[in-house]
């Protein structure tokens, strides 16, 4: 059930979601571009990485609800669930993009997001070290950054032929996602790859078109579905539903994109 918010409630959970991401901003930042930056490996095969940045970063934001928002509950990557009475919850990736942060791209962002049963109701995609803040929901969808301010519209691309096309990683997931993925590629003007959340955050500001990945979870995709959807464009999984809780996501600018795409993409 969609939980009703007020307009008094709406300007406190935005207000909340910026001290999030100011509090996020303060730990990750003297980490970034800083030699000897180690992390740990989340996995026995393959690299997933954590660093200090990242669990400084949740336990901030974590602080902060504690005093602002002590009711809501909480689904962060670092630190995993707590519950709440609100009927709110508030959706916390860190770092979304460390294998970039590692990197030092600044193609990472923290991710914050303000939902429902139903999905996120507001999002913001932080990138601290650029100063930009891409926010959308409750009838905002703004970018904030070091040349002022300005609203987030996806574009009106009619063609998948005439198409940006941006993922993360080349091989997207498994070998049935990867060849889902190759058939839109091989269709679009220009593909781009390694973007991370900052991907979304451009679909949003009206500089691409499309965003394809698989195997992802909610708290990678709920703030940028809020920003993306606010600014006009549509997110859902590969077969046009709800993709909140994860797994093959598609965000297109506007729906005719995006059925072009599912087409495409259902078959996999």
């Amino acid at each position: 059930m969609t939980l009703d918010i007020s307009d008094t409630l709406a300007e406190e959970l935005i207000g909340t979601a910026h001290a999030l991401a100011d509090a996020a901003r303060a730990e990750v930042l003297p980490f970034f571009r800083q030699a000897g930056l180690s992390a740990e490996n989340k996995l026995a095969t393959g690299f997933d990485p954590v660093t200090a940045a990242d669990t400084a970063a949740e336990r901030a934001m974590r602080a902060v609800l504690a005093e602002r928002r002590p009711d809501d509950a909480i689904f962060g990557e670092e630190y995993g669930k707590s519950d709440g009475t609100s009927g709110l919850t508030w959706v916390l990736d860190p770092i979304d993009g460390t294998r970039g942060f590692l990197s030092g791209t600044p193609t990472w962002g923290v991710l914050i997001a303000a939902s429902d049963e139903t999905g996120p109701r507001f999002g913001i995609i932080d990138q601290p070290y650029t100063g930009e803040r891409f926010i959308g929901g409750f009838g905002r969808a703004e970018w904030h950054g070091p040349r002022g301010q300005a609203s987030c519209v996806t574009r009106t691309t009619a063609g998948l032929d005439e198409a940006i096309l941006f993922t993360t990683f080349p091989e997207v997931g498994s070998a049935q996602e990867r060849a889902g993925f190759e058939a839109v590629r091989d269709r679009v003007k220009l593909v781009r790859y390694g973007m991370d959340c900052y991907a979304y955050a451009l679909l949003a500001a009206g500089q691409i078109d499309l965003v394809i990945e698989a195997g992802l979870n909610a708290y990678d995709i709920q703030a940028p579905i809020a920003v993306i959807e606010a600014a006009g464009g549509i997110v859902t999984d590969w077969q046009g539903g709800p993709v909140h809780g994860g797994g093959r996501a598609v965000a297109a600018a506007n729906a005719t994109l995006h059925a072009q795409a599912l087409e495409i993409l259902k078959g996999f």
